[in-house]
């Protein structure tokens, strides 16, 4: 059986990459508004409920709650642009 031919190249050696270099999304604000939006429905669902009704807005009656979720659900859909 005949030898195989020895390569007289060196073994690999991986590409030489510039350093990555960190770009800012510059969506820092996504994350405190999600958080806030979500605090600010808990915060008025509780208020709610710990008031029998009378804060935050009493001429709205069981209302109050539709607006606490929906606090919470414009913090999630602030969360959608999150990075």
């Amino acid at each position: 059986m005949p030898k195989s031919r020895l390569r007289k190249k060196s073994d690999y050696t991986p590409p030489v990459t510039a350093t990555a270099v960190k770009l800012s999304s510059g969506r820092n604000w996504v994350a405190p508004v999600m958080l806030a939006l979500f605090l600010i429905g808990l915060v008025w669902i509780v208020t709610y409920y710990v008031t029998s009704g009378s804060y935050p807005v009493q001429a709205w009656g069981n209302w109050n709650i539709l607006v606490g979720f929906g606090f919470i659900a414009a913090g999630f859909g602030v969360s959608t642009q999150w990075k």
